[in-house]
C-alpha cells in the first residue's frame, strides 16, 4: 500500500453519483437532507458512509436520487491501511444509516469508528464478512468480478430494507447497474478466451483476483507482490526471483502490472527492467481514478490497457 497519508481536507467528500447504462452514463449530484420516516417514501434520503470510494462509487448508483454517500477515502495518494480518521468522519459514521467496510484488515480505522458511534439502528455492511473471507486475506475484492456483483446485490438488499418506500425505484436501478456492469464483464471474459494462461507479473497483489478472473498466470513471487502491498521491504530471494523472470522476456513475462499508487525505489526498478526487456506495463489505481468517473468505466478502461498490452505482445509489436 501506499505510504502517504490521507491528507485532504476532512470535510464532506461528495462522490458523483451515476445513472445510465454503457456509454450513456451521466453525472448528478445527491441531495443533502432526510426525512424522518422510517418507512422511506418520495422524499427519503438515505445517509451512507463507505469506506472507500470504489465501494460509495457503486452505492451511489443504485440509491441515485435517493442517498447521500460520503466516500472517505477517495484521494489517488491515500493509503487506507493508514488513514487518520477525523471528527467529522466520526459524525458521518455515526449518523449514517448505512455504513460499507472493505474489511480485511484495508479500513480498521472505519470499524473503530462504528464502535465509537454504537447506533443500533445502523446497518453495516462489511464485505469482508458478505463473502465469507478470513481477515487475513488479500483485501482487493473490488477487484474481484464476482465480489463487487455479490456486494452490489447486498447494497440493493440494504436499501430496499432500510427504505422499503423507494424499493420498486431500487429495483430499476439495480437493473441498470447490472446492464453497465455487464459491459466490463464481457472484457473480462474476452480476455479469459483470447489469453488464458499467458504469463503475466505484478508489483503486488493488488492484481490477483482479476488475474484469476481473466485466467491470466500470474507467476510473479507471492512474497515480492505482499510485502509491497504491505508496505513492506520484499525478501531478497523474491527480489531476485522477480529479476529473472523479467529477464526471460516474453517467454516469462507477457505483461508486467503496476500499482501507480504504490511506486517505490525498488518497483521502479522492477518496471524499467521489464521496459529494458520489450515487457509492456500496465497501471493498475487502488481507488476510482478519476474519482468523478463510474467504478465501471475505471475497471473497464485499466481492462483495455491490459488488453492492448497483450495483443500487442501477440503481435510481436
Amino acid at each position: 500500500m501506499a505510504s502517504s497519508k490521507f491528507l485532504a481536507p476532512a470535510v464532506i467528500v461528495i462522490v458523483l453519483l451515476v445513472v445510465g447504462a454503457g456509454a450513456g452514463l451521466y453525472f448528478t449530484s445527491g441531495p443533502r437532507s432526510t426525512t424522518t420516516s422510517s418507512s422511506g417514501g418520495p422524499n427519503k434520503v438515505v445517509q451512507i458512509v463507505a469506506g472507500e470510494n470504489f465501494w460509495g462509487n457503486l452505492v451511489s448508483q443504485l440509491g441515485g436520487t435517493h442517498v447521500h454517500v460520503v466516500s472517505i477515502v477517495s484521494d489517488p495518494n491515500a493509503d487506507p491501511h493508514q488513514y487518520e480518521s477525523s471528527s467529522a468522519n466520526a459524525q458521518a459514521v455515526a449518523n449514517a444509516n448505512l455504513v460499507i467496510v472493505n474489511g480485511a484488515g484495508y479500513d480498521d480505522w472505519l470499524l473503530r469508528l462504528l464502535s465509537a458511534s454504537s447506533n443500533p439502528a445502523q446497518t453495516v455492511l462489511n464485505v469482508q464478512k458478505l463473502i465469507g473471507q478470513p481477515v487475513a486475506t488479500n483485501p482487493h475484492f473490488w477487484y474481484s468480478p464476482y465480489y463487487v456483483n455479490d456486494t452490489v446485490k447486498a447494497m440493493y438488499n440494504d436499501l430496499v430494507t432500510i427504505d422499503s418506500g423507494n424499493a420498486a425505484y431500487y429495483k430499476q436501478q439495480y437493473a441498470t447497474l447490472n446492464a453497465s456492469l455487464g459491459v466490463y464483464n464481457a472484457r473480462i471474459h474476452k480476455i479469459a478466451q483470447q489469453f488464458s494462461g499467458a504469463p503475466v507479473a505484478a508489483t503486488e497483489d493488488i492484481f490477483v483476483y482479476l488475474a484469476n478472473a481473466t485466467k491470466l498466470s500470474l507467476v510473479s513471487p507471492p512474497e515480492f507482490m505482499q510485502a509491497v502491498a504491505e508496505g513492506n521491504d520484499p525478501p531478497a530471494q523474491s527480489i531476485a526471483q522477480f529479476q529473472r523472470l523479467l529477464q526471460g522476456g516474453n517467454s516469462s513475462v507477457r505483461v508486467l502490472i503496476y500499482n501507480r499508487q504504490t511506486l517505490t525505489p525498488l518497483t521502479q526498478q522492477i518496471k524499467s527492467l521489464a521496459a529494458q526487456n520489450q515487457i509492456p506495463t500496465v497501471g493498475v489505481t487502488e481507488t476510482v481514478q478519476p474519482p468523478d468517473v463510474s467504478f465501471q468505466d475505471w475497471m473497464n478502461a485499466q481492462l483495455i490497457a491490459l488488453q492492448n498490452a497483450l495483443n500487442a505482445q501477440a503481435l510481436g509489436k
